[in-house]
């Protein structure tokens, strides 16, 4: 095991690294902004190093500060967490050369996962069901256009290196095609440095479900069954499940088979999700690895009882998995819902500001995984994601009602301070939701007011 890691993020994740890696005792570096100087990471972190002010480039992505810190610090490894640097294949490669330990997939089978097009060929190849479309990215309006039609409409357009729901656009009709076409393209070269894009079937009433892997060096794999994230605004996730409701056990077998299967074909090591698509007729579709933990990892955790960043480090640190397939057992179910400082009332725009008050609910079988706390000042610059709610009951109907009472204890306050913890509990209490019957569409439909 490693000695020293630091913690290459900010936020809750940044907590929930720290604890795991202090149960092991193992010693921690965080990472801060000059905005972050009084963050929670900060204060449990056995060394803090600041890395630059407040915009995320000049500090938590810039990778050169990040490296340096590593090196002031004695670090022999660095946990990325999710988003900023976490899926940077070119940043992993450093680390490598570095002699630093990255704690995540190899940086070739990072950089072949996290291209949308190599991924889709690769998992081609390892026998998963794709949905229609593009392979290759496609070059040119034309040949997008005729693949389009083939396919038949609505199809949904994704940049190649995209990712975390950015870069994707959904087009109904044939004459919308061209326009949205050039749109997307110049937003993906915007957002990632990278125009290139794919075309594929879009399914308007699809769920999203994922399947949570883990992979050593040693050629072992397994999964820890599926979470249902269909609940999402503008494909970024509200609330998560497991188990996906509904779905026959056979079928989610079969998508954790088809996981596994990827995996070992990639080469892939540590903990990954493999997303998927399930239709109206249950027939599931591959759509995207990401090769980091996930933010709804509580979820599987709770339900499995295994801690998933610490299987990370063992699996890093070279150990085989402590875990065979049928070792895996889950029990109840669990349900997370992110508590965002955003207003829905205002079309979910950001709302930070100081909070005076912060009081997170408890209560049996409640998680609260935050970095929060009273007389903290949420910065504007980051993500919005406050805190994470899970609840877990022996069947779906209580964890509902087991999170809603959740929910209505938190209290969070502050001048200018809104969540969307009322939001949350309107979609708990949706008729749809409750039976397991919604898909990605739910969200839309509330807002519609329809």
């Amino acid at each position: 095991m490693f000695d020293k890691i630091l913690i290459a993020n900010r936020g809750e994740i940044a907590v929930r690294v720290l604890r795991a890696c202090r149960e092991l005792g193992v010693r921690t570096v965080a990472v801060y902004s000059t905005e972050d100087a009084d963050s929670a990471v900060v204060r449990m972190a056995d060394e803090s190093v600041r890395i630059g002010p407040a915009p995320p480039k000049q500090s938590y992505l810039n990778a050169a500060a990040v490296i340096e810190a590593a090196r002031l610090s004695g670090a022999d490894a660095i946990h990325p967490g999710y988003g900023f640097l976490s899926e940077d294949s070119d940043f992993a490669e450093v680390c490598q050369a570095e002699g630093i330990t990255f704690i995540g997939p190899p940086p070739s089978v990072m950089a072949q996962l996290g291209d949308k097009t190599s991924a889709r060929a690769a998992m081609t190849a390892a026998g998963l069901p794709l949905l229609p479309g593009s392979v290759e990215p496609l070059t040119d309006p034309e040949s997008a256009r005729r693949l389009a039609d083939e396919i038949g409409f609505p199809v949904i357009i994704k940049a190649a290196a995209g990712g975390g729901g950015r870069g994707m656009s959904i087009v109904d009709i044939p004459a919308e095609f061209a326009r949205t076409y050039q749109t997307t393209k110049a937003t993906a070269l915007q957002l990632f440095g990278d125009g290139r894009v794919y075309v594929e079937r879009y399914l308007p009433s699809a769920r999203h479900v994922e399947i949570q892997v883990l992979a050593d060096t040693h050629g072992n794999a397994i999964h820890l069954g599926e979470r249902d994230c269909s609940v999402q605004r503008r494909h970024q996730k509200l609330v998560e499940e497991t188990p996906a409701p509904g779905l026959p056990a056979e079928l989610t077998e079969r998508m954790g088979a088809a996981a596994v299967r990827g995996a070992l074909f990639t080469g892939y090591v540590g903990a990954g999700t493999f997303e998927f698509l399930v239709d109206t007729e249950n027939h599931f579709y591959f759509m995207e690895v990401n090769c980091r933990i996930q933010v709804e990892h509580p979820v599987t955790e709770v339900v499995t009882g295994v801690d998933l960043i610490a299987e990370q480090l063992h699996v890093a640190a070279g150990e085989p998995l402590r875990l065979r397939q049928e070792d895996v057992v889950t029990r109840g179910a669990a349900i997370e819902c992110r508590v965002n400082v955003e207003d829905p009332k205002r079309n979910f725009a950001p709302a930070p500001g100081l909070l005076t008050e912060f009081t997170p609910p408890g209560g049996p079988f409640v998680r609260v995984d935050t970095h929060g706390y009273t007389g903290y000042k949420v910065p504007a610059n980051y993500d919005s994601l406050l805190a994470k709610v899970i609840a877990w009951a022996p069947d779906r109907e209580q964890a509902i009602a087991r999170m809603r009472r959740a929910l209505a204890e938190f209290a969070i306050d502050g001048p200018g301070v809104h969540t969307t913890r009322e939001f949350l509990d309107q979609v708990l209490r949706d008729p749809e939701f409750v039976d397991g019957k919604h898909d990605t569409s739910l969200v839309a439909r509330l807002l519609d007011g329809s």
